[in-house]
């Protein structure tokens, strides 16, 4: 008996399932906040190199994002050889179709993989990737420690509570992000692990980075009253904002899919990238400098280095170069990610939200017949908790992350208002999130409608039947007689030579003649055969099939391919009884 065994069954006499989730999640949260640190300084490491390179030819700028994501194209398909893209996407889809198992390569492929794409320049943020990675580190501990699917679920999520705690030092935002984006319903024994992971990985954190926040703010003006409509109407542009993001990041890496040979593919992200970079530098990397310079007071160093640094002075030459700053954004982060490379959406979308609170500002202090004075510097937070708010549809999250980041917690107020008229807006124009809205497509989201969870969860084919006895339309009456004694259901469909379903035959439709021999030859099945009240076409979601059954008020129903072969029946007492099984596993802590 190996040590882990011994150690399982030691566990399992001494120990109890909550402080032993308790303590993997202590033990993950630390694991995820170290992976962080690593992701962090291998990034911090590269952008030194990279920038130390091109301080002495400044075409480099140009070069070195599309190698990036040249090299980490080569690592995934040739060392990780797996789809590892859209990180928080594919922790949805472990939640739903998955039983909450992520591959162990996710605990370290995504981090080095967007460490390559980040440090040489690529124009999107390490959040996404290292969420994968906390998800997918507390899914093997799980695993390691045979945790069931219940707890395996709850350790997945604090796993990603801990990586959001650990890269932005936000325990709180963590744990909010894991309610609203992997829409976790808690109890109040699954939220202490959660707390445990998110505590510990800020906790270590602090250790390893110091306590400094992820933004240096200071607040120089206090919020008043007077500007809350302005804040809610920030709110509605940042919604606005949110929506184009989105839809042009949909629209784009739908055109880049199309493009099969990934050689081409490559060519037209860099020549993308490259362009965007070189005529808006800001969209060079993360772009958290740039939000730093626009926290501090130091807009007008955003333009040195680029064509447009005479202009500087105007307003008009730095509204319409944040302008395009903003809008392009987009662009430069789907060629990263299009092209090879690895990377998440939180730093664009921060990136674009800082940059649209303080366009709001600028603008209204400069326009003549407005010139009202805002505190762009306070509006630029609150741009980012709109943005984030709208984009991953996470009101909480966005007010929580944005106060914790910057450690302005006077501004919670505004943040709010910005957020919630932020999101309101857009989900007017999206049910669904950017990172949900792929799988609700496919109907494979979870929600926090508990029906709707459990059906999402439930696998089709774990619940067909293929022990019914079929029969074919030649047959007489005898024969079906001599198969009921060995069956034991009451239902027979009915398949022809080329297995396709033709009908069925139900017991009690025949009850009344099949104990007369002298017509055991004189009918056919195909004479008293029926009519399906309806059939379900395969593939299909849990969800459609239950409104079948509703609508044909029967409790079994045949199942077909799309060429009408068949494939088995389903049956309404074997879907609730596996819908009481899932119900049960995915109410985590009760």
């Amino acid at each position: 008996m190996s040590l882990l065994t011994r150690f399982i069954h030691w566990r399992e006499r001494n120990l109890s399932e909550r402080n032993f989730l308790l303590l993997l999640g202590l033990i993950v949260g630390a694991v995820a906040s170290l992976a962080a640190f690593l992701l962090k300084s291998f990034i911090h490491i590269l952008q030194e190199f990279v920038t130390g390179l091109a301080q002495s030819y400044s075409i480099l700028y140009l070069i070195l994002p599309p190698l990036g994501i040249f090299l980490t194209a080569m690592i995934v398909m040739y060392i990780v050889r797996d789809d590892i893209s859209h990180g928080v996407t594919k922790i949805l889809i472990a939640l739903s179709q998955r039983k909450s198992r992520i591959k162990p390569h996710n605990m370290w492929s995504s981090l080095l993989s967007s460490a390559v794409t980040i440090g040489f320049g690529g124009s999107v943020g390490a959040e996404s990737p290292i969420v994968l990675t906390g998800a997918a580190i507390g899914s093997n501990i799980g695993r390691l420690f045979k945790m069931d699917t219940k707890n395996l679920m709850l350790l997945v999520g604090c796993g990603a509570a801990a990586a959001i705690a650990g890269i932005f030092k936000a325990p709180i935002a963590g744990l909010i992000f894991v309610v609203e984006i992997l829409l976790m319903d808690l109890t109040l024994n699954s939220v202490l692990p959660l707390l445990t992971a998110s505590a510990t990985a800020a906790i270590f954190s602090y250790l390893l980075s110091g306590p400094e926040p992820f933004f240096a703010f200071y607040q120089t003006q206090n919020y008043i009253p007077e500007r809350i409509p302005y804040t809610i109407l920030l709110g509605v542009v940042c919604g606005f904002m949110a929506l184009f993001f989105s839809k042009v990041m949909f629209t784009l890496e739908k055109r880049f899919k199309k493009i099969d040979s990934y050689g081409k593919r490559f060519l037209i992200a860099a020549l993308v990238l490259s362009s965007l970079i070189f005529l808006l530098p800001p969209l060079y990397g993360e772009g958290y400098a740039t939000i730093e310079q626009l926290l501090s007071g130091r807009e007008s160093e955003i333009l040195k280095g680029s064509l447009f640094e005479g202009f500087g002075g105007s307003f008009w030459g730095l509204f319409l170069f944040l302008l395009f700053t903003t809008l392009l954004k987009v662009f430069a982060s789907v060629a990263t990610n299009s092209g090879g490379g690895c990377g998440g959406l939180f730093a664009p979308t921060l990136f674009v939200g800082g940059l649209t609170g303080f366009i709001f500002a600028f603008s209204l202090g400069n326009i003549p017949f407005i010139s009202t004075s805002l505190p762009t510097e306070n509006f630029t937070l609150m741009g980012m908790s709109g943005m984030m708010s709208a984009v991953m549809h996470a009101p909480l999250t966005g007010v929580f992350l944005i106060a914790e980041l910057t450690g302005g917690y006077d501004l919670f107020l505004p943040l709010m208002l910005a957020s919630l008229s932020a999101y309101a807006t857009i989900r007017l124009f999206m049910p669904h999130s950017i990172y949900s809205l792929r799988l609700a497509e496919q109907g494979k989201l979870i929600t926090h409608e508990k029906d709707k969870a459990v059906l999402t969860v439930m696998d089709p084919l774990s619940v067909l039947e293929k022990d019914f006895i079929t029969v074919k339309p030649e047959m007489t009456l005898g024969d079906v007689v001599e198969l009921i004694g060995s069956g034991k259901r009451n239902i027979f469909p009915v398949v022809d030579d080329n297995k396709k379903l033709r009908g069925l035959v139900l017991l009690d439709d025949i009850r009344n003649i099949m104990f007369r021999p002298e017509l055991y030859q004189r009918f056919k099945v195909s004479k008293f055969m029926i009519s399906p009240p309806a059939t379900v076409v395969m593939p299909c979601s849990m969800e459609q099939i239950m409104k079948i059954f509703d609508k044909s008020k029967a409790w079994n129903l045949p199942v077909i391919n799309e060429d009408g072969s068949y494939l088995g029946m389903f049956s309404k007492s074997r879907i609730f009884n596996t819908y009481r099984e899932v119900l049960s596993n995915l109410s985590t802590g009760d």
